[in-house]
């Protein structure tokens, strides 16, 4: 159409409806055209969790089976001497650890954040979070972790009365603020710094109000709540064998069975399997793609899960071998450990993946970054602990002893 010296033509212009652009954004861009790469580490992953559960299975299997009937064959045999290796300190294996109260209150944050996680990736596959849902995954995350904080009173409560411990109110105060205390003082330096230049990633003092009076009012409630229900229901702690009053002498060990050594391998093997993974969470927590591949998301924490237990298993059988055991604090250490090689990643990342510059960006990558590994402490190394434990069970229950 022409007026004047002016022209202009109308016509309708195709559009993705609004409720389908979600999925339009889901099959172009960033994701699709690196599924491979996403499917391909999975496989690899699985191929190393199908080799770790081989091993825990069938080589410590034929270790034990061994054990057992050397054991049974000589049931006769009076003279101790004779015995070594894991068995020889069946009266100090279950010998509680120092420091009860923290180690109880990070079983019971770990366990929560197990929650939490299980139920984000759960409500993530249903469809719950979308590009159009802006805020949704971190709103979920806030209200999930303040309505499972009696998981966390609950489990510290629990392995605390089985544990015999005598501080409980100290043990509910430091399970409140394992994590809430050190998120705070983190997130507290970077929105200060985010208000002193004005940006608006720093939160009005209303909505820190709201997040204080949640947490004050719901989340340290429900922690004590699950505490007394824990304190109340525990049965006594279940060992197969006696303790001893006096704890036997540990022998020394070559250097590649350290502590150090241990925590390294403990921690690689996890991180081996989410490392692809982690890059593409990196990439759009930072950047501006929308993730959207939950379900080869949920896939890759199973896997971890898995991997953690099972390398916490072979670890902790290792070191019973060497007629230590003091497994109790290195079971969480060296499970727990992955979340130092994701820091280092993540450094690896800013320096060399990303864009990001400036204060106030390094101290909120860093910041944030340091709370997730956290995070990732306390979980894996909760799921280590407890793998150790129904291993030791099933071993110590299984032998013949006076």
């Amino acid at each position: 159409m022409n007026e004047g010296n002016r022209s202009w033509a109308s016509g309708a212009v195709p559009s993705t409806p609004y409720k389908d652009r979600a999925k339009y954004l889901s099959t172009t861009g960033f994701f699709p055209e690196t599924l491979e790469i996403h499917w391909l580490s999975v496989i690899n992953s699985m191929v190393l969790v199908f080799l770790l559960i081989g091993f825990v299975i069938i080589i410590l299997s034929r270790i034990l089976k061994h054990d057992f009937n050397h054991m049974n064959d000589d049931e006769g045999d009076e003279n101790p001497e004779e015995e070594n290796g894991w068995k020889i300190i069946h009266t100090d294996v279950f010998r509680f650890p120092n420091h009860r109260a923290l180690f109880c209150s990070i079983l019971g944050v770990g366990s929560q954040f197990l929650s939490i996680f299980t139920g984000i990736l759960i409500f993530a596959v249903c469809g719950m979070f979308t590009v159009h849902r802006h805020g949704s995954l971190m709103a979920s995350g806030v209200i999930l972790y303040a309505f499972t904080s009696c998981v966390a009173g609950y489990m510290s409560g629990r392995m605390y009365r089985q544990l015999q411990g005598e501080h409980w109110v100290w043990n509910i105060i430091l399970t409140a603020s394992l994590f809430t205390v050190p998120f705070f003082l983190i997130w507290f330096i970077i929105n200060s710094f985010a208000w002193a230049y004005g940006t608006t990633q720093a939160l009005p003092y209303t909505t820190v109000l709201i997040l204080a009076f949640m947490w004050l009012f719901v989340g340290f409630p429900l922690t004590v709540l699950g505490g007394i229900f824990g304190k109340n229901w525990a049965a006594n702690f279940d060992a197969p064998c006696r303790t001893k009053n006096i704890a036997r002498e540990i022998p020394q060990v070559a250097w590649y069975r350290s502590s150090l050594v241990r925590m390294l391998v403990g921690g690689f093997l996890p991180f081996s399997a989410i490392s692809v993974e982690l890059y593409y969470i990196f990439s759009t927590f930072w950047g501006r793609e929308q993730y959207t591949l939950y379900g080869i998301l949920m896939i890759v924490f199973i896997i971890l899960l898995s991997v953690t237990a099972c390398i916490s298993i072979a670890l902790t059988y290792f070191q019973l071998a060497a007629e230590d055991y003091r497994w109790w604090w290195r079971s969480i250490i060296t499970s727990g450990s992955t979340g130092a090689f994701v820091f280092f990643y993540a450094v690896f990342f800013y320096f060399n993946r990303s864009k990001m510059n400036g204060t106030l960006q390094t101290m909120q990558f860093f910041g944030y970054t340091l709370i997730a590994c956290y995070v990732f402490f306390l979980m894996l190394g909760t799921v280590g602990f407890f793998a150790s434990l129904r291993f030791i069970r099933y071993i110590y229950v299984n032998i013949k002893m006076d």
